[in-house]
């Protein structure tokens, strides 16, 4: 029997050690926490997953939590005017439905799941010299740990790295009592607010520790108005700053949050990161080789919201290669092989994240001002958050964005 070590026990640690698991191999997970130390601790993430990512976690009898989690079957862009109303403002109708769990929920289920079937699961932070033991150990050791010193073991790959400073100050808030949109009250929907020049707000239903929960989201260019998060410690303070840049820029979502509060004292969250791909294959000191998986090697920023759908096409694609590879050495061409079939998804996530970050030229605010005019665009759009690769089709040529505006008209 196969042994492979994974080092991480997020989504993508856990989803694949879960499908090994299935598939009859000896794994180890290694986490640095145990599951209630994630499931009271602070909130991890902001996750939506679209259709694509919730069929991988069937697939492998993973959706636990599907019955009572939000079923989310819109997805909204709003633009602010000049004056603070909105210069845009339509919803999109996804093809299947997304869902958002808080990973404190989901990983402390899922690890006590791998436990429970047999898995051995070892609390421990594993640092490099940790893995250059383990390596001489293991057929295979993947590094699912997004942070930290293991990180730094993965050369970043200049050629597909547009940035090497953070694009966006992120700050992110749980709460209870958000009242329905009123333009469409009977629908969960993501709400993705454009304040131009200013960054962004993403409003989203989950299920948190406590039920059904919302989450409120600011993504502020770096050294404006909504970089204040830097050093806020006490989480009600937090909210209230949340909730003081609601009123000034999108009033129309503040005008249904007066009334919230915070789900648990760990509901917040506030930083920040380059946005990085990396190069898959790490060396060790002693010269064992290690596989990074999902936002090891390819991290993206949350503006497009895919960080868990990219985290769950990873363990899902890495699943695939593993199984197919057999008996054969896990060498260093079957590492950088397996990246290259996942990259082949992952690039057009990394395109479209890092086109989104930029100052949207002509062309793309035409676009998305269509959308108000046809419902065929807004929900074109917004299905391209569950398969980005869509957006070559239309999105980064103004021809292109030409051509299918008047065929929209035209039909």
């Amino acid at each position: 029997m196969r042994q492979i070590l994974i080092v991480g026990a997020g989504q993508s640690g856990l989803q694949l050690a879960l499908g090994l698991q299935a598939q009859g191999y000896d794994v180890t997970l290694m986490s640095n926490r145990t599951a209630d130390e994630i499931r009271h601790g602070r909130v991890m993430s902001t996750q939506v997953m679209f259709a694509t990512a919730l069929q991988h976690e069937r697939d492998l009898d993973l959706a636990f939590w599907e019955p009572q989690a939000p079923r989310i079957e819109g997805l909204g862009v709003s633009v602010a005017g000049p004056d603070g109303s909105r210069a845009v403002d339509w919803v999109g109708r996804l093809d299947g439905f997304a869902q958002s769990v808080d990973q404190r929920v989901k990983m402390a289920g899922w690890m006590e799941a791998f436990a429970e079937r047999g898995g051995r699961l070892v609390i421990h932070g594993a640092a490099v010299s940790d893995l250059d033991y383990f390596s001489r150990t293991y057929d295979l050791v993947l590094v699912a740990a997004g942070k930290g010193e293991l990180v730094s073991m993965f050369e970043r790959d200049a050629a597909r790295s547009a940035f090497a400073e953070p694009q966006r100050a992120l700050a992110v808030s749980y709460v209870h009592g958000l009242g329905p949109r009123p333009e469409h009250p009977e629908l969960d929907a993501v709400r993705c607010n454009l304040v131009p020049g200013v960054g962004e707000l993403f409003v989203m239903p989950t299920l948190t520790t406590g039920g059904r929960a919302d989450i409120l989201f600011w993504e502020g260019i770096p050294g404006g108005p909504l970089d204040v998060f830097q050093g806020v410690k006490d989480p009600g303070e937090h909210l209230a700053l949340t909730l003081e840049l609601m009123e000034r820029y999108t009033p129309w979502e503040y005008a249904r949050a007066t009334r919230v509060e915070l789900t648990d004292a760990g509901g917040t969250l506030a930083g920040r990161y380059a946005p990085t791909v990396r190069k898959p294959v790490g060396r060790l000191p002693g010269g064992g080789l290690v596989l990074g998986v999902a936002d090891v090697v390819v991290a993206n920023d949350p503006i497009t919201g895919q960080g868990a759908n990219s985290a769950a096409k990873c363990a899902a694609s890495y699943l695939a290669s593993i199984v197919e590879h057999g008996d054969r050495p896990f060498d260093e061409a079957w590492m950088q092989g397996a990246f290259d079939r996942y990259w082949e998804t992952a690039q057009h996530v990394t395109k479209w994240t890092n086109a989104m970050l930029g100052v949207p030229p002509e062309h793309v605010l035409g676009l998305i001002g269509a959308g108000e005019r046809h419902q065929a665009v807004a929900d074109r759009f917004a299905n391209g958050f569950d398969d980005p690769s869509d957006f070559e089709g239309y999105l980064y040529d103004p021809a292109a964005t030409a051509a299918y505006l008047a065929s929209v008209g035209a039909a």
